[in-house]
């Protein structure tokens, strides 16, 4: 290589550092996998509106919903990992998905991890004229009659259907699964009584809670709940090892430049714990999870280990 030549190629990598230190330059995809209007996309929405200001460029939300989440990791999978591709990532594609389906299109482990996003309390229901007042009520009635009681979901694998699942693992009991396509239409049918009981998330349960058209026994968390501070935790009601809630943080393809992954990082985390953007997340009826990118991968690693326990004692599959 001639002084020339040199010159050239050195002059080419520096623009290429001073093009990369700028980032982000233009806007940034954010892949969302599920539907426009749902939890999960309104979350997103809430935070990149408030985020972008802080990157200084636009935010772009691209709903790409479908396979369980499938479509939409596999976008952000295949994406180039200069950081203009992010998105949502959830207990269903970390921790529930690689214990699920015998084969995957994209590798949970492969992801960049950037930080946590929200989780999605979960609550104990029973229909609002239902026997049953108390947790320990339902566990009785369950074990005299095995088999009898019922409890909707919003589907084979969902957050709700395995919260039950390790719920009657935990107390040795026998409840039949009623799988549902979505929460709406198992949460009518736990309102009018076609079911048992139901493991909701506080979310699209809340309104109904509030008009006394369900009745809540606990709720799944460690703590109780601002929203529902008089209801007990599953610990408080004698099941002290059963927690099980949704949740998601922000992911991005292999191999993303460590430097726009801790600005990600420093910027969601900040955004996520601003008054403005806490009180909306929370008045949803969801509760912020900030945590740095190690934070979160080491939290979905072990979500990922502890659901694959439960998926394989309760034989679940979908395909």
């Amino acid at each position: 290589m001639n002084i020339k030549q040199w010159l050239s190629a050195a002059t080419l990598s520096l623009a290429g550092m001073a093009a990369h230190a700028a980032w982000p330059e233009g806007p940034v995809t954010w892949v969302v996998p599920y539907p426009a209007g749902g939890g999960t996309d309104v979350i997103a929405r809430t935070v990149a509106a408030s985020l972008e200001k802080t990157l200084g460029q636009t935010i772009v939300i691209e709903n790409k919903p479908g396979g369980g989440t499938a479509i939409g990791a596999s976008a952000i999978a295949r994406a180039k990992p200069d950081g203009y591709t992010v998105g949502t990532a959830d207990s269903g594609t970390l921790a529930f998905n690689p214990s699920l389906y015998k084969s995957l299109t994209y590798d949970p482990s492969k992801f960049t991890y950037i930080g946590g996003l929200a989780r999605f309390p979960l609550v104990l229901a029973v229909p609002a004229n239902s026997p049953y007042k108390t947790v320990n009520a339902l566990i009785e009635a369950a074990k005299k009659e095995p088999g009898k009681l019922t409890a909707s979901s919003a589907g084979p694998g969902s957050p709700h259907h395995l919260a039950l699942e390790r719920f009657k693992q935990l107390t040795k009991t026998n409840i039949v699964h009623v799988p549902y396509k979505g929460a709406a239409p198992a949460l009518q049918d736990l309102i009018g009584g076609q079911v048992d009981l139901m493991f909701g998330d506080l979310g699209s349960s809340l309104p109904n809670i509030r008009a006394g058209k369900v009745r809540v026994l606990a709720v799944t968390v460690p703590e109780r709940l601002a929203l529902l501070p008089d209801v007990p935790t599953m610990a408080q009601e004698g099941v002290g090892d059963f927690v099980a809630y949704a949740w998601q943080g922000l992911v991005g393809p292999a191999g993303m430049p460590e430097d726009v992954v801790k600005k990600l990082d420093t910027d969601l985390k900040a955004t996520l714990e601003s008054d403005a953007v806490s009180k909306k997340v929370q008045a949803l009826g969801v509760e912020i999870m900030p945590m740095s990118a190690a934070e979160f991968k080491a939290y979905s690693d072990k979500e990922r280990e502890d659901w694959a326990k439960v998926i394989k004692a309760g034989n679940i599959t979908l395909q």
